[in-house]
Formats: structure tokens, sequence, C-alpha cells
């Protein structure tokens, strides 16, 4: 048991914070996002479609957003289609629970802790948006690679930048590292 609390410790405190930031999150899309008699998404899923839309016209292009009327989606529109649409699950903010019970869980000091959350989840939404952009503009270009595109290319770029911020983290910044440290010495 004495080899294993580490590992107890882990788990217990990765799935309390996940556990509480789900429900604060939780409680937010609850109160936010609204079917009747409209349909109407949270303000952070409108955020990430209009940064979506800042990010197309510096890159030259016009994207055009729209509440969908039959679903909790913002439609994104280039060129009149209907290209791809930004629901809750596309905002980040999940992805952005995940890496933060990790590093709670894999914790180092305070001051750490506090930035490189900060650092990773500002990162993790940035690169999100810029997801979102390349794929709405790939979908209007190549509609024929949807699926590939959606379903694995780009799931890909945001897990990929959660694993590489955790091993960051883990290797730079938790309590792990000055305790692997010290028995090397």
């Amino acid at each position: 048991m004495k080899n294993n609390k580490p590992v107890i410790i882990f788990l217990v405190k990765f799935f309390v914070t996940y556990f509480v930031l789900f429900s604060i999150y939780s409680s937010y899309l609850h109160k936010y996002q609204v079917k009747v008699p409209l349909f109407s998404c949270d303000k952070i899923t409108n955020t990430v479609a209009n940064h979506t839309k800042i990010v197309a016209k510096w890159m030259g292009y016009h994207i055009y957003s729209e509440q969908h009327d039959k679903e909790l989606s913002v439609k994104l529109i280039v060129g009149g289609n209907y290209t791809a649409r930004v629901i809750e699950g596309c905002n980040s903010v999940s992805v952005i629970i995940l890496f933060l019970a990790f590093i709670i869980a894999f914790s180092g000091s305070f001051k750490a802790t506090l930035l490189f959350g900060l650092f990773g989840s500002f990162l993790i939404y940035s690169i999100n948006i810029l997801r979102i952009v390349a794929l709405t503009l790939l979908l209007y270009k190549y509609p024929e690679y949807q699926e590939v595109l959606h379903a694995l290319i780009f799931p890909a770029i945001i897990y990929g930048l959660v694993f590489v911020l955790w091993i960051v983290w883990v290797r730079q910044f938790s309590h792990h590292k000055k305790i692997k440290n010290d028995k090397a010495s």
C-alpha cells in the first residue's frame, strides 16, 4: 500500500479537481445555454466563434457566423456556404479542465502551478482558435476530407498539445521532478 501512495494521491487529486471544475462548468452551461424558445449558445462558445472570425479576417478571409436555429451551435459561413459549426465541445473548456486537473494532481509549487495553468490554458485556447480557423477553411476548400480532418487530424492537434504540455510540466515544474532529481544525487 505504501508503494502505491503517490499513485493514489495523484488519482484522488486528479478526479476531485476534474469533478469540481467539470461541475462548475456544467452549472455554467445549464444556466447560459438556452434551447427554448430559441437556441442560444453560451458566451464562451460564442466568443470562440467570434475569435475564429477575427483570426480568419486577419488571414484575409471573411467568415460570417450566426446562431444555428435548430441546435446549440454557431454556424460558420464561408463564401455563402455553411461550412462548419462551433459547438460547446469545440470551445476548448473541457480540454482545459482536463489539462488543469492533471497539473494540479501532479502539482509543483503554488506559483508554478498557477502560472503554468494560466499559460497552458491560454495556449490551448489560442491553438484551438487556430485549429477551428484551419478546419473551417480546409472544409470550405476540401469538403470531401471532412471525416479525416474533423475526426483525426484536428483532435490530434489539440490533444497532442495537451500531452506535450503535460510532459513539460512533469519534467520541469512538478514536485515529481524534484523527487527524481533528489534520488539521482
